[in-house]
């Protein structure tokens, strides 16, 4: 059986991590010896709100998933997926959005990226179709709404929407998540 990938896009408190996190437990439950489930989060906290956020996002996480460990790797997350992923291993990636957010738009005190985000995006896509374990990739979905006004807005919006294109082709099954419920985009063939 291959590796399965897969993609859980949707809008801001959509149910996209809490799918991510279920299809964590059901790997751990599973019958077999020696599972791990590992979540990469690429969030960075630059204010009060962000901190206080994140913190409540890992307790939260780990009273719902208690065996799954969480790393922080807001910029070489193909890095992360190479190293984190074995055939024993689910790898949960929490958030796409941000980690593009990362490259594009760096804060004053970053750390900053080693290549363009364009490297990086190959990057990721080739390390997601060498993964020797599932992987699942949770990200955000916004370009639905209007043009947004600004360069630069439009811009990650543009960027977004090419990396998400990118990543679907390059898993196995999309899910798009909206008001906590999933709608299949895309699924492996019977």
């Amino acid at each position: 059986m291959p590796v399965e990938r897969e993609f859980i896009l949707g809008g801001q408190k959509s149910g996209k991590s809490r799918r991510a996190e279920q299809r964590a437990i059901d790997w751990l439950a599973a019958d077999a010896k020696g599972r791990r489930a590992v979540l990469i989060a690429t969030a960075q906290a630059y204010d009060d709100e962000m901190q206080e956020r994140i913190v409540r996002h890992q307790a939260d996480r780990a009273e719902r998933v208690p065996g799954m460990r969480t790393i922080e790797e807001p910029i070489e997350l193909a890095r992360a997926v190479v190293t984190q992923s074995t055939p024993e291993t689910l790898v949960v990636i929490d958030c796409l959005t941000l980690w593009l957010t990362n490259l594009l738009m760096p804060m004053e005190d970053a750390r900053p990226a080693t290549r363009t985000p364009a490297t990086h995006a190959a990057m990721l896509l080739m390390a997601l179709r060498e993964a020797r374990g599932p992987v699942v990739i949770v990200g955000n979905e916004i370009g639905l709404g209007v043009i947004p006004l600004g360069r630069e807005t439009r811009a990650f919006v543009d960027a977004l929407g090419r990396l998400n294109q990118d990543v679907a082709a390059a898993c196995d099954r999309v899910t798009l998540m909206a008001a906590g419920l999933p709608l299949s985009l895309k699924a492996p063939a019977a």
